[in-house]
């Protein structure tokens, strides 16, 4: 069974930086390689959003609040996913997940555990 591990998040001032790591674990390559990955994140009281999700065409697309400021990427090789997170700002606190998008755009896989941002002075 697939499992995804999100690691790298933290406490950081406005305008800080933290990089996101997430491992697809128990997930062979060939499975992973064809997969379009995204970000999603969930603050307190709120729904899940997806801030950052890979496209069919191989680019990536962001939500308006954080485009200019993160930057999603991944690592074939190691099966990795990775969200670069610039000039954090506070309403960035939030869990953050990762998962692959089916073709509908929805979730494929059972969510991990997240890694939680904090962003306060």
């Amino acid at each position: 069974q697939v499992q995804l591990v999100e690691s790298g998040g933290g406490l950081v001032e406005p305008g800080g930086s933290l990089r996101l790591t997430c491992t697809a674990s128990r997930m062979i390559t060939s499975v992973f390689n064809p997969n379009f990955w995204g970000w999603y994140r969930q603050a307190p009281g709120k729904e899940r959003e997806l801030v950052a999700a890979e496209t069919v065409d191989k680019t990536q697309n962001y939500v308006d609040s954080v485009k200019g400021r993160f930057t999603l990427s991944r690592d074939n090789s190691r099966k990795r996913v990775f969200l670069q997170m610039n000039n954090l700002k506070p309403e960035d606190t939030a869990v953050y997940y990762c998962n692959a998008l089916s073709t509908s755009r929805e979730p494929k896989y059972n969510w991990g555990q997240g890694t939680q941002v904090t962003v306060q002075g």
